[in-house]
Protein backbone atom coordinates (compact mmCIF):
# COMPACT_ATOMS: atom_id res chain seq x y z
CA UNK A 1 0.00 0.00 0.00
CA UNK A 2 1.17 3.83 -0.96
CA UNK A 3 1.66 5.80 1.63
CA UNK A 4 2.31 9.66 1.25
CA UNK A 5 3.00 11.75 3.64
CA UNK A 6 4.84 14.60 2.11
CA UNK A 7 4.02 15.62 -1.29
CA UNK A 8 6.69 17.52 -2.10
CA UNK A 9 10.48 16.51 -1.59
CA UNK A 10 12.29 18.55 -3.76
CA UNK A 11 14.13 15.41 -4.90
CA UNK A 12 13.37 15.93 -8.77
CA UNK A 13 14.59 19.83 -8.69
CA UNK A 14 17.65 18.72 -10.47
CA UNK A 15 15.72 16.84 -14.20
CA UNK A 16 15.86 12.96 -11.88
CA UNK A 17 13.11 11.02 -10.49
CA UNK A 18 12.97 7.72 -8.68
CA UNK A 19 11.28 4.98 -10.17
CA UNK A 20 9.76 2.01 -8.19
CA UNK A 21 12.95 0.49 -7.59
CA UNK A 22 14.53 3.23 -6.12
CA UNK A 23 16.77 4.04 -9.66
CA UNK A 24 16.74 7.59 -10.27
CA UNK A 25 16.56 8.67 -14.01
CA UNK A 26 16.23 11.66 -16.11
CA UNK A 27 12.51 13.13 -16.05
CA UNK A 28 13.03 13.44 -19.88
CA UNK A 29 13.41 9.58 -20.48
CA UNK A 30 11.41 7.46 -22.26
CA UNK A 31 10.28 5.50 -19.59
CA UNK A 32 8.95 8.60 -17.69
CA UNK A 33 7.32 9.96 -21.06
CA UNK A 34 5.13 6.65 -20.69
CA UNK A 35 4.46 7.01 -17.61
CA UNK A 36 3.52 10.54 -18.14
CA UNK A 37 1.30 9.75 -20.78
CA UNK A 38 -0.60 6.92 -18.85
CA UNK A 39 -1.21 9.70 -15.76
CA UNK A 40 -2.78 12.10 -18.57
CA UNK A 41 -5.14 9.32 -20.06
CA UNK A 42 -6.05 8.84 -16.53
CA UNK A 43 -6.76 12.26 -15.60
CA UNK A 44 -8.45 12.75 -18.91
CA UNK A 45 -11.12 9.87 -17.86
CA UNK A 46 -11.51 11.74 -14.67
CA UNK A 47 -13.09 14.17 -16.79
CA UNK A 48 -15.29 11.78 -19.02
CA UNK A 49 -16.26 10.21 -15.28
CA UNK A 50 -17.96 14.21 -14.38
CA UNK A 51 -20.20 13.33 -17.38
CA UNK A 52 -21.26 9.46 -16.58
CA UNK A 53 -21.44 9.35 -12.58
CA UNK A 54 -25.42 9.10 -11.44
CA UNK A 55 -26.66 8.84 -15.11
CA UNK A 56 -28.06 6.38 -17.40
CA UNK A 57 -24.26 6.06 -18.65
CA UNK A 58 -23.57 4.03 -15.27
CA UNK A 59 -22.48 0.82 -16.44
CA UNK A 60 -20.19 2.80 -18.40
CA UNK A 61 -19.23 5.06 -15.12
CA UNK A 62 -18.02 1.31 -13.67
CA UNK A 63 -15.75 0.74 -16.22
CA UNK A 64 -13.88 3.79 -16.41
CA UNK A 65 -13.48 3.88 -12.83
CA UNK A 66 -12.08 0.14 -12.74
CA UNK A 67 -10.18 1.33 -16.17
CA UNK A 68 -8.84 4.56 -14.13
CA UNK A 69 -7.49 1.98 -11.15
CA UNK A 70 -6.16 -0.58 -13.89
CA UNK A 71 -3.43 2.78 -15.73
CA UNK A 72 -2.58 3.11 -12.00
CA UNK A 73 -1.36 -0.53 -12.34
CA UNK A 74 0.30 -0.01 -15.62
CA UNK A 75 1.85 2.93 -14.37
CA UNK A 76 2.83 1.01 -11.60
CA UNK A 77 4.21 -1.48 -14.06
CA UNK A 78 6.18 1.06 -16.33
CA UNK A 79 7.92 2.64 -13.06
CA UNK A 80 9.35 -0.69 -12.40
CA UNK A 81 12.06 -1.87 -14.51
CA UNK A 82 12.89 -5.28 -15.13
CA UNK A 83 12.60 -8.53 -17.20
CA UNK A 84 10.71 -10.55 -14.04
CA UNK A 85 7.29 -9.82 -15.99
CA UNK A 86 5.53 -12.90 -14.04
CA UNK A 87 6.92 -12.02 -10.50
CA UNK A 88 4.07 -12.43 -8.04
CA UNK A 89 6.70 -9.44 -5.85
CA UNK A 90 5.94 -6.60 -8.79
CA UNK A 91 2.54 -5.25 -9.94
CA UNK A 92 2.39 -5.87 -13.43
CA UNK A 93 -0.52 -5.68 -16.45
CA UNK A 94 -1.74 -9.29 -17.10
CA UNK A 95 -3.42 -10.73 -19.76
CA UNK A 96 -6.85 -11.03 -18.12
CA UNK A 97 -7.11 -7.15 -18.31
CA UNK A 98 -6.69 -7.53 -21.91
CA UNK A 99 -9.06 -10.06 -22.17
CA UNK A 100 -11.44 -8.06 -20.35
CA UNK A 101 -11.28 -5.06 -22.14
CA UNK A 102 -12.01 -7.47 -25.57
CA UNK A 103 -15.09 -8.76 -24.26
CA UNK A 104 -16.19 -5.28 -23.13
CA UNK A 105 -15.60 -4.32 -26.83
CA UNK A 106 -17.56 -7.02 -28.37
CA UNK A 107 -20.09 -7.06 -26.18
CA UNK A 108 -20.77 -3.14 -26.65
CA UNK A 109 -19.58 -3.17 -30.41
CA UNK A 110 -22.85 -6.33 -31.21
CA UNK A 111 -25.39 -3.50 -30.01
CA UNK A 112 -23.92 -0.81 -32.88
CA UNK A 113 -25.08 -0.51 -36.07
CA UNK A 114 -21.79 -0.74 -38.24
CA UNK A 115 -19.86 2.04 -39.43
CA UNK A 116 -20.33 3.48 -42.71
CA UNK A 117 -18.03 6.23 -42.58
CA UNK A 118 -15.04 7.50 -40.02
CA UNK A 119 -16.27 9.42 -37.22
CA UNK A 120 -15.50 12.83 -35.86
CA UNK A 121 -14.69 13.04 -32.21
CA UNK A 122 -17.70 14.74 -30.60
CA UNK A 123 -21.50 13.73 -30.24
CA UNK A 124 -22.01 13.74 -26.19
CA UNK A 125 -20.35 15.45 -23.60
CA UNK A 126 -18.94 11.91 -22.26
CA UNK A 127 -18.36 11.16 -25.60
CA UNK A 128 -16.15 13.98 -26.63
CA UNK A 129 -13.92 13.40 -23.73
CA UNK A 130 -13.54 9.49 -24.60
CA UNK A 131 -12.06 10.57 -28.00
CA UNK A 132 -9.72 13.10 -26.73
CA UNK A 133 -8.42 10.27 -23.73
CA UNK A 134 -8.24 7.83 -26.43
CA UNK A 135 -6.06 9.79 -28.40
CA UNK A 136 -3.92 10.29 -24.81
CA UNK A 137 -3.78 6.61 -24.44
CA UNK A 138 -2.55 6.32 -28.50
CA UNK A 139 -0.11 8.52 -27.32
CA UNK A 140 0.73 6.24 -24.22
CA UNK A 141 1.31 3.33 -26.67
CA UNK A 142 3.22 4.93 -28.85
CA UNK A 143 5.44 6.12 -25.83
CA UNK A 144 5.41 2.21 -24.61
CA UNK A 145 6.28 1.02 -27.39
CA UNK A 146 9.15 3.95 -28.05
CA UNK A 147 10.43 2.52 -24.32
CA UNK A 148 10.25 -0.97 -25.45
CA UNK A 149 12.94 0.00 -28.02
CA UNK A 150 15.50 0.86 -25.73
CA UNK A 151 14.62 -1.63 -23.15
CA UNK A 152 12.40 -4.43 -21.48
CA UNK A 153 8.88 -3.68 -20.69
CA UNK A 154 6.47 -6.42 -20.06
CA UNK A 155 4.49 -6.64 -23.65
CA UNK A 156 1.17 -7.12 -21.35
CA UNK A 157 1.10 -2.94 -21.14
CA UNK A 158 1.94 -2.25 -24.69
CA UNK A 159 -1.12 -4.57 -25.47
CA UNK A 160 -3.05 -3.20 -22.34
CA UNK A 161 -2.64 0.04 -24.09
CA UNK A 162 -3.63 -0.58 -27.48
CA UNK A 163 -6.95 -2.30 -26.66
CA UNK A 164 -7.89 0.10 -24.25
CA UNK A 165 -7.93 2.92 -27.42
CA UNK A 166 -10.09 0.60 -29.40
CA UNK A 167 -12.52 0.24 -25.92
CA UNK A 168 -12.82 3.97 -25.10
CA UNK A 169 -13.45 4.58 -29.11
CA UNK A 170 -16.25 2.07 -28.92
CA UNK A 171 -17.20 3.23 -25.52
CA UNK A 172 -17.64 6.66 -27.15
CA UNK A 173 -19.82 5.20 -30.15
CA UNK A 174 -21.58 3.64 -27.39
CA UNK A 175 -22.82 6.58 -25.38
CA UNK A 176 -23.71 8.80 -28.66
CA UNK A 177 -26.30 5.95 -29.89
CA UNK A 178 -27.96 6.34 -26.61
CA UNK A 179 -28.04 10.27 -27.11
CA UNK A 180 -28.56 10.79 -30.84
CA UNK A 181 -25.81 8.82 -32.97
CA UNK A 182 -21.88 9.77 -33.98
CA UNK A 183 -20.72 12.55 -35.67
CA UNK A 184 -20.15 11.50 -39.26
CA UNK A 185 -17.22 12.27 -40.87
CA UNK A 186 -18.53 13.89 -44.94
CA UNK A 187 -15.69 13.49 -47.04
CA UNK A 188 -14.68 16.45 -49.28
CA UNK A 189 -18.28 17.97 -47.72
CA UNK A 190 -16.48 22.09 -47.16
CA UNK A 191 -15.30 21.91 -50.87
CA UNK A 192 -16.57 24.07 -52.81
Amino acid sequence: MVRLTRIYTRGGDAGKTSLGDGTRVAKEGARIAAIGSVDEANAALGIVRLHTQGQREGVADAMLARIQNELFDLGADLCTPGEDFASPDRLRVIPSQVKRLEDEIDSMNETLAPLQSFILPGGSPAAAHLHLARTIVRRAERDIAALMAEEPVNPVALQYANRLSDHLFVLGRALNAAAGGDVLWQPGATRP
